[in-house]
């Protein structure tokens, strides 16, 4: 089937999805380190290979992450191209976890404290034989509870794994004189935590690779992204309407 371009953003209707968002929603930081060079000629199609050989072209992980890129490639007008010869770029594609490390890290643990309890009296009604009836005062024991009246910050050691994807774009040309073709631009987006299940993670790193595709500048920041948020569902849904504008992300405050 012949490729062609598609429109130039993600769509509007994404974004108003996402106001629907409670703020609940647990939000994941992804650092992106972004480089671009200005060119001459604005590359619009491409051709993607992959530096990533360890699980095979043919695996399952492979053909989601090559649509998770082509997906966030078509939310900035990118298209690829219907031979490897007429394209413009070449999409170099590298993903995976690195090995895990430990670091420590500062947790907010709650303070609890036994409050209430203690004893009371009351007077119980007591029927005799006769069908007489007196009050007699008893006591009546109440556990205590337990209650939080505060938090503290303590130190834990913990396991995290970074997961990345990297993406850079080169001119599709020959080799001339021993120099490789020139970058265009190229992207390193990675998250950690504790979890080791880079499926799960790779929509969350290409939806915060979008806005930096192809960008005249270099840039390295923290985006907030949500895992349910219209961006990543864009992303999960693989070349799906095209049109309409990207969603709007939100960069994490630095510290």
């Amino acid at each position: 089937m012949k490729s062609s371009p598609l429109p130039r953003a993600l769509p509007a209707a994404l974004l108003l999805a996402g106001l629907g968002v409670g703020c609940s929603t647990p939000a994941y930081k992804v650092k992106v380190d972004a480089i671009a060079r200005p060119t001459e000629k604005e590359a619009q199609s491409y051709v993607i290979t992959t530096r990533n050989s360890r699980y095979g072209e043919e695996s399952l992980r492979h053909r989601e992450a090559t649509d998770f890129v082509r997906t966030a490639l078509s939310g900035k007008g990118l298209y690829e191209s219907p031979t490897p010869e007429r394209a413009d770029m070449v999409i170099e594609l590298d993903y995976g976890m690195e090995a895990p490390r430990s670091k420590i890290e500062r947790v907010s643990v709650p303070v609890y404290a036994q409050v209430g309890g203690g004893v009371r009296y009351e007077s119980v009604p007591v029927t005799d034989a006769r069908g007489n009836t007196s009050y007699r005062t008893v006591a009546v024991y109440e556990p205590p509870r337990s209650e939080v009246i505060g938090y503290d910050e303590v130190q834990r050691r913990v396991t995290v794994y970074e997961k990345y994807l990297k993406i850079s774009a080169r001119e599709n040309k020959p080799a001339t004189e021993g120099r490789p073709p020139t970058e265009l631009w190229s992207i390193h987006a990675s998250t950690e935590d504790e979890s080791k299940d880079l499926r799960k993670y790779l929509p969350i790193i290409a939806s915060a690779t979008v806005d930096f595709m192809g960008q005249e500048a270099s840039r390295q920041t923290t985006v907030k992204v949500r895992a349910d948020g219209p961006e990543v569902d864009f992303i999960r849904r693989r070349m799906g309407d095209g049109s309409g504008e990207t969603p709007e992300r939100t960069a994490a405050p630095k510290g």
